[in-house]
């Protein structure tokens, strides 16, 4: 009755995005983030599954809620060793679901990422490779082969909800000698810090130890909308720093580690690529002081999808507005900072509280003021 229920939600939404033919798709959930000096940020969620394993919804859906968001790139990651709708809809041939993304995607500017699910029994857990070129060849009964063949067809692959309590009861991710040992042989690059609706901060330790990508997906199996969209929010993202929107430069970045886990207000990554993020996210628009006064007033305008919530860090302190303070996604807001006497520079210093580089750390962000 559910998967029923869910495929009528996606032929409505099928026949509403064939309402646009010409896929702008412009919605007001479209996420909106900023390029970062020397790189263009690609809006990524590379975890989501069809009904060609134990999703519900065709490929092409999964194509249209990625354009409607403005996603720059996807990846339908199907199980390998799990297929439950094999009985209604038989695909020997695992590539099946990304070469309909594929054909769906081709006049649109999505890029669609060749990638499976690796899915095993703990402790050796579940796995994306992406960027491969033949699903099939990853099938088989050695768990050590299908991370192996991945690799040889030089594939990025990342350790999925490594905390899911299904495999892990203490909710904590357990690495076992299995994962030390892809690590070691370079066939494991990633891990997901964020899946689905969950954070862990023993991921980010883990990657921060081991030197993984830093990840951030949405696992999603039904509709975008219902999940997400409905409820206030969107999904979790990976934004990653790439030299150009390419499958080849974006796969160059992700084996580099440049990237920053996204899910509403929460932002994790490494300082070198959150700071700069957070501090494009807040564009400054004007700075003078209040005539008569020693109170410079500054508007800031958060041009990023997410909330941003700040505490102050300066020496100075606010008038009319606590320590403590957000600015919603989109929107302006004002600052009035007592300065004491008039200067000609000014350090705006804000500690990020939604933020994280490091389990319980968050970065601090500075911004040049120049009164005018």
């Amino acid at each position: 009755m559910r998967f029923t229920t869910i495929l009528l939600g996606a032929i409505f939404l099928h026949a509403a995005c064939a309402q646009a033919q010409d896929h702008q798709h412009a919605h007001g959930h479209a996420l909106s983030y900023p390029d970062i000096p020397g790189f263009v940020t690609l809006k990524c969620d590379l975890h989501q599954h069809t009904v060609f394993s134990d999703g519900e919804v065709w490929p092409s859906i999964r194509v249209m809620e990625a354009l409607r968001e403005n996603l720059d790139a996807i990846s339908l990651t199907e199980h390998l060793e799990y297929q439950p709708h094999k009985e209604d809809i038989p695909h020997p041939d695992r590539n099946r679901s990304y070469a309909l993304a594929l054909e769906e995607a081709k006049d649109h500017g999505l890029m669609i990422i060749h990638g499976s699910e690796i899915t095993r029994n703990a402790p050796i857990g579940h796995s994306n490779a992406l960027f491969i070129s033949d699903a099939n060849i990853l099938l088989d009964k050695d768990p050590k082969v299908p991370f192996r063949e991945a690799k040889k067809q030089g594939g990025f692959i990342f350790w999925n909800h490594p905390a899911w309590y299904r495999q892990s009861p203490s909710g904590n991710p357990i690495l076992s000698e299995f994962q030390l040992e892809r690590i070691k042989a370079g066939e494991l690059h990633g891990i997901e810090v964020i899946n689905e609706y969950d954070y862990a901060e023993e991921s980010l330790a883990l990657a921060l130890e081991h030197n993984l990508t830093i990840m951030g997906t949405s696992d999603i199996h039904g509709l975008i909308d219902w999940q997400y969209l409905e409820k206030g929010g969107h999904r979790p993202i990976t934004l990653v720093f790439a030299r150009q929107k390419s499958p080849e430069k974006m796969k160059e970045a992700l084996f580099s580690g440049n990237t920053v886990a996204v899910y509403n207000s929460l932002f994790v990554g490494r300082p070198q690529f959150l700071i700069p993020l957070l501090r494009a996210c807040v564009k400054v628009n004007t700075v003078a002081y209040i005539p008569n006064t020693n109170i410079l007033e500054v508007e800031l305008e958060n041009v990023s999808s997410s909330d941003l919530l700040f505490e102050n860090q300066m020496g100075y302190t606010f008038y009319s507005k606590p320590p403590v303070f957000e600015i919603p996604a989109k929107t302006k807001t004002t600052l009035q900072i007592k300065t004491l006497e008039r200067r000609e520079k000014v350090m705006l210093r804000l500690k990020a509280l939604g933020a994280y580089t490091a389990p319980g750390t968050h970065p601090e962000v500075e911004w040049e003021l120049n009164p005018g």
